[in-house]
């Protein structure tokens, strides 16, 4: 494998940037070679013509001296002894920062779990807001990696690699306008995953272009023609699409190659931007022109910078041929997306100048800025690196705010996609929208050239039901997160309650030193973090009270800090088991004051009293001299303390709020919440079981009917093991 020369690489930069560093890339050069030393990759090559040949690809994309020499040294702190202290000392700080930051992205590429490679893709879009040269060099490497994937020696790992080409790097360099790249990584990877599929394509293109070419010719011929005629100067170029595009296509329309229109698209390449709309028109003169097919990418850019007209007319026999008309600036960024702006518009893409890490030196790259607000609101990696391949593959419509903004959004999307892309506190207030005028629901589908007025109501709060709504990734992490901030505050809420109704039976009062020390032992941001916990179960009232006063630990005090019922050795107010004869309430059924009881006699144990419905009781039919009638004495019937516990069985529908709801309630009817523990959630619903501090039956059974009366449960009974 000829590998480009140390002299050969500098003169390629050279004849783009003739007042390049030429000392600064010698030195990366020879210290590359050194560090890698004798390591060799899977081909048999030397280590270190990997990192020669990355930086190889980025000279035929321009790129300045600093991003050549984090190329040639993009691997060194990884994979030798060189540190980032040396590299900042031989090289300078720009470059160590660059070298460090494609470095610490190396994990994206490690085959690990979900969770690892998605927390490794959030910070790659961090690295990527800092200094967009970060994702180049990635870029760059991932392909020449690519290139040489089928000298990996287990097939796993190379269709591993391919389908992390196809998921994140493809769609990356489609997103910053790197068509060239995009499709060569495509296309290896596509091979690698579906050879058979690969290989149809490609013989039935053979077929095609067989009976096409005489065609193709003819288009040009005749478009070079009438532009020529209209005093338009034009380069007419016939270009066959990528086998994997065409898969694609083939997949998402589910017809045959034969009935594709655009297996071959035309570019028309003229000297000026009036130039496209003549060169429209022309050739618009010429065929028909397809209806509902022209695009105006001029005045309106993808979000990746491209600019270029499209449209699809019926050419020579009827035929439809697509066509695309654009100068030759635009063809390059067309080609070369952000290296082609590095060149073009004489400006460095770093975020180095003023910027505060949020993407806001990012004009040209919004989708950008949005990745970085949904790393803020997705609670988990995993559902970023979701979002985020969503967010890259959508096609995009065109609608406009009353004032003339224009936002840019995926096919499909909604009224409320529009209000989060707009700002996302006119999201979280959305209540309806007006679409060209006209009153429409929150789910109406927006198509190009919609104007759209969000209706607001600061009462308006994000519900479920817009996770099924909302399209984009964006607005879907928004609601997401207004969601989880009040499911939080319900826990809080009732954590609270838990922590009161303990604190109360002690007559204790915990200040606020105790909680800042309480707070700082968990490892917490606030008291309520800890408050949240208990409310969810995730630490019992009776600990933190403990921890809040730990002299509570070794005295006899610490008995009483969450004594829901009676301790099971105290005396309780019910006839008939005789006052020699321990006696205690059944765990599977929580009698109450007002329950008819029977008493069972165990050995060695007492007599345990169950409610006369308590399934356990099923275990005795056969031994009735173990049954016991018993009674609650008219002191427990007219208790007006909260002494016993009763268990309730809710099914809640899952609206923001409903535990805080629940929990307010409970105490609205003198109830106390002392457990929860949530079963099933999905979507729609949740069940759980609450035990609650109560004064008897009927107590209970009020608070049943208080509960059932709300509108978010769906069932509420009283529970029994």
């Amino acid at each position: 494998m000829a590998v480009l020369r140390q002299y050969e690489l500098i003169e390629k930069v050279k004849s783009y940037d003739p007042e390049v560093d030429e000392e600064l890339l010698n030195r990366a050069y020879v210290f590359t070679l050194k560090a890698h030393g004798s390591q060799q990759r899977h081909s048999g090559d030397p280590y270190w013509s990997h990192p020669i040949e990355v930086a190889g690809i980025l000279t035929d994309l321009r790129m300045d001296g600093d991003t050549i020499a984090t190329a040639i040294l993009h691997d060194t702190l990884e994979d030798t002894v060189a540190t980032k202290d040396e590299i900042d000392q031989l090289f300078g700080s720009d470059v160590a920062r660059l070298v460090d930051g494609v470095t610490k992205l190396s994990q994206i590429e490690i085959p690990s779990n979900a969770s690892r490679q998605a927390e490794s893709f959030r910070k790659f879009i961090f690295a990527m807001a800092k200094d967009i040269r970060v994702l180049l060099v990635k870029l760059a490497d991932r392909l020449h990696n690519m290139r040489t994937l089928e000298h990996h020696p287990k097939e796993a790992s190379r269709r591993r690699i391919a389908q992390e080409t196809l998921d994140i790097y493809a769609p990356l360099a489609d997103r910053i306008g790197m068509y060239e790249i995009k499709d060569e990584l495509s296309a290896i990877a596509f091979r690698t995953l579906y050879p058979e599929a690969e290989k149809s394509i490609l013989s039935q293109l053979d077929r095609l272009r067989e009976q096409g070419d005489v065609v193709v010719k003819d288009v040009v011929a005749t478009i070079e023609q009438h532009l020529g005629d209209a005093g338009i100067a034009a380069v007419v170029i016939g270009r066959e699409k990528k086998a994997y595009s065409i898969y694609r296509k083939l997949q998402e329309k589910r017809i045959q190659l034969e009935q594709l229109a655009d297996v071959v698209a035309f570019r028309v390449i003229v000297e000026n931007q009036a130039d496209c709309y003549k060169a429209l028109g022309v050739i618009h003169d010429i065929w028909r022109c397809t209806p509902g097919r022209f695009k105006d990418y001029i005045s309106q850019p993808k979000p990746n910078g491209y600019r270029s007209l499209h449209t699809a007319v019926f050419g020579p026999g009827r035929r439809p041929i697509e066509i695309q008309i654009r100068t030759h600036d635009m063809h390059a960024i067309a080609e070369r997306g952000v290296a082609a702006h590095w060149r073009y518009k004489g400006r460095a893409m770093s975020n180095e100048h003023g910027s505060n890490g949020h993407g806001k030196d990012l004009p040209d790259y919004p989708w950008l800025r949005d990745l970085l607000e949904m790393s803020e609101t997705t609670l988990s990696a995993e559902e970023f690196l979701e979002n985020t391949k969503l967010a890259m593959f959508e096609d995009q419509v065109f609608c406009f705010t009353p004032k003339g903004r224009l936002v840019t959004l995926p096919r499909g999307a909604t009224t409320i996609d529009f209000a989060y892309a707009v700002h996302t506190d006119v999201g979280n207030t959305c209540v309806g929208a007006k679409v060209n005028g006209h009153i429409v629901p929150l789910r109406r589908g927006l198509r190009n050239g919609d104007q759209v007025e969000i209706l607001r109501s600061s009462a308006q709060k994000p519900a479920p039901v817009w996770l099924n709504i909302a399209k984009t990734p964006k607005a879907r992490a928004a609601v997401r997160k207004s969601l989880r901030q009040r499911d939080r505050e319900g826990f809080v809420k009732l954590g609270r309650s838990l922590v009161d109704y303990a604190l109360e039976r002690l007559d204790l009062e915990a200040p606020p030193k105790a909680w800042d020390r309480v707070v700082a032992a968990h490892d917490m941001t606030d008291q309520e973090d800890i408050l949240e916990k208990v409310g969810r179960g995730e630490l019992q009232e009776s600990d933190l009270v403990l921890d809040l006063f730990p002299h509570l630990r070794e005295g006899s005090e610490a008995e009483g800090v969450l004594p829901t019922r009676r301790a099971q050795d105290a005396p309780l107010p019910i006839k008939g088991a005789g006052d020699e004869v321990a006696l205690k309430l059944g765990e599977c059924c929580m009698p109450l004051p007002g329950d008819r009881l029977v008493g069972i006699r165990l050995m060695g144990q007492g007599v345990v009293a169950h409610t006369i419905t308590c399934s356990a009781l099923e275990a005795f039919a056969d031994v009735p001299e173990r049954w016991i009638d018993l009674q609650w004495s008219s002191e427990a019937l007219n208790s007006q303390s909260l002494d016993y516990e009763g268990r309730l069985s809710l099914t809640l529908y899952n609206d923001p709020g409903a535990l805080a709801q629940v929990a307010t309630t409970i105490t609205e009817g003198s109830g106390n919440v002392v457990n929860l523990k949530i079963l099933d959630r999905d979507q729609k619903i949740y069940t759980m079981i609450v035990d609650i501090a109560v004064k008897s039956l009927q107590h209970l059974t009020d608070l049943l009917i208080s509960l059932r009366g709300l509108p978010i449960v769906n069932s509420a009974e009283r529970a029994q093991d």
